[in-house]
């Protein structure tokens, strides 16, 4: 599967960002996705997740309540939506997506064999 991350941009302190990653591929749904960031200068990490059965969601403590990520099988994306952005938050984002991964790995950026290209999100104070 091809992954596309696109929606990334420059908002200002409490705005909203919607991030999409559009898939190649007709089985789309077979796969687990996720969403990590990586700010400048720090390790990857985690941000948000959606498993691919149960559609299980999982998100990082620093962006409950304030992300929420969602998938359109029919249209192969799953989007991240982003509300109350802090500067924190500024970052690249990458999707990925994994047919094989386990619920316990799912926050895991080495169980993802797919990954699409990052998009910028910069959030200004």
């Amino acid at each position: 599967v091809q992954l596309q991350a696109s929606g990334g941009g420059l908002v200002q302190a409490g705005g909203s960002l919607r991030l999409s990653c559009a898939a190649s591929g007709r089985t789309f749904s077979r796969y687990s996705v996720a969403w990590f960031r990586q700010p400048p200068g720090k390790e990857r990490e985690f941000v948000a997740g959606i498993f691919r059965s149960s559609g299980t969601t999982s998100y990082a403590d620093s962006v409950k309540g304030r992300f929420t990520i969602s998938r359109d099988n029919a249209k192969n994306t799953v989007s991240l939506e982003m509300n109350s952005l802090k500067p924190e938050d500024t970052a690249v984002y990458y999707c990925a997506a994994d047919s094989t991964l386990i619920l316990s790995s799912f926050t895991s950026s080495t169980a993802y064999d797919y990954w699409g290209q990052g998009t910028q999100v910069t959030v200004s104070s």
